[in-house]
């Protein structure tokens, strides 16, 4: 399903912390260091434990490095821009779809109604719009103070991410 756990919540957020220590509020490379699991916790009020399985899981998927020493902790393994959202939560939640369907191979679907089934062809349009911009997002674009997307309603009203 696409509604996200506080886990993803806390990788997208440890994720935006040190993109902005280690280039800056500008996206410009600055002093380099190191960020710690505390530092990260005390800065977002995230319990310690689970921060540090989910910094775990994002050094597994090469998205940030461990530093090892008295003064260590972990950095990005890539620049912000070349860590979409996408990347992230898949790293953090697995496969990410409207519905389980969606990962399920047709001869062992276990929902009874996929045979007849009318509307997983536009859902599946729905979940490709959402995974494209998805991907389009990165962790560059978090550092910024503009929206990230403003979706426009048919009243004119406009709605910020």
């Amino acid at each position: 399903m696409l509604k996200l756990s506080k886990k993803a919540d806390y990788a997208l957020m440890a994720l935006q912390y040190m993109a902005t220590v280690q280039y800056g509020e500008m996206n410009v490379p600055s002093t380099y260091r190191v960020v710690n699991t505390k530092e990260i916790a005390e800065e977002h009020h995230i319990p310690l434990e689970l921060l540090a399985k989910v910094l775990q899981t994002l050094a597994k998927h090469e998205m940030i490095e461990s530093q090892n020493g008295p003064k260590g902790g972990y950095v990005l393994a890539r620049e912000p821009r070349e860590i979409s959202i996408s990347q992230v939560l898949e790293a953090i939640e697995g496969p990410l779809g409207i519905a389980d369907c969606y990962h399920e191979k047709d001869e062992h679907a276990s929902c009874e109604q996929m045979e007849h089934c009318n509307i997983r062809t536009p859902l599946l349009k729905v979940q490709e719009s959402i995974m494209d911009l998805l991907s389009s997002m990165s962790i560059e674009d978090m550092m910024t103070e503009s929206p990230l997307i403003i979706v426009e309603s048919r009243r004119k009203e406009g709605v910020q991410l």
